[in-house]
């Protein structure tokens, strides 16, 4: 088997969110099977620029999968195939010799294109500052086991607050819904008893942000499960919307 694989790539490049974009059409030779996905697009960046041309934007930061910074569409898929694995944890040995390769960015109207495959998920941000976090006094650090939640809550607080903002669910749902993000970043305070106090305020507020932003309503696709990188489970949806009619009601 060949350390090596040869591509063909069809990356987006657009100026900015004023401007028109198109599919820009790239070769890559001998690329090695061992390198990410992100490596990959550097070593073509590095050739670029040798040629005088300007290099394309993507957004990384960490490259281990935990700062949600990286995130675009390959093959019409975010993330590209592999399961549970953001853009900069896939490896080219999941890619086959003289593959073509579609790389756009994700698309929704709140995710205003910045440049090529780079976008502003600054609604995120909003939708967090509406009411994602703990603003009573809580005091200093609880020793362990002082407060007492029970293991399946805890567990299921865990898996909400894994979400790490990547966009993903956002970029995969034919409604650009973003209720898979906000409801896990309701959800893990949802279970804590210091969440509590603000429970109703805060299902309203962020859910009201995240209308306000634009993004679209969730019809039960489940494609933002399917391709979160932390694997969300939509169950936390159904709990956003029943947190969302008691604090109506009440």
């Amino acid at each position: 088997m060949s350390n090596t694989i040869n591509l063909k790539l069809q990356v987006w490049r657009q100026e900015n969110a004023d401007s028109s974009g198109d599919f820009h059409y790239y070769s890559m030779e001998d690329v090695p099977v061992d390198i990410s996905f992100l490596e990959m697009l550097d070593i073509l960046n590095e050739n670029l620029t040798k040629s005088g041309i300007v290099p394309i934007s993507f957004d990384s930061d960490c490259r281990e999968g935990i700062c949600g910074t990286c995130g675009f569409v390959i093959n019409g898929i975010a993330h590209g195939p592999q399961a549970r694995t953001t853009v900069c944890q896939l490896h080219m040995r999941h890619f086959n010799d003289g593959d073509t390769l579609v790389i756009e960015p994700f698309r929704a109207t709140p995710f205003k294109i910045v440049k090529d495959l780079v976008v502003d998920r600054g609604s995120f941000d909003k939708i967090i500052q509406a009411g994602g976090y703990v603003s009573i006094n809580t005091g200093n650090g609880p020793d362990a086991n002082s407060i007492l939640i029970g293991k399946e809550d805890a567990e299921e607080a865990f898996d909400s607050a894994a979400c790490i903002g990547c966009g993903a669910c956002v970029a995969s749902c034919p409604n650009a819904s973003a209720a898979l993000f906000t409801s896990a970043k309701i959800s893990h305070l949802l279970q804590l008893p210091q969440g509590q106090v603000e429970q109703r305020a805060r299902v309203k507020s962020m859910v009201d942000k995240m209308d306000e932003e634009g993004f679209g309503a969730c019809s039960n696709h489940a494609e933002c499960e399917a391709v979160c990188p932390k694997g969300i489970s939509i169950k936390n949806i159904a709990n956003m919307r029943r947190s969302l009619i008691k604090s109506i009601v009440k």
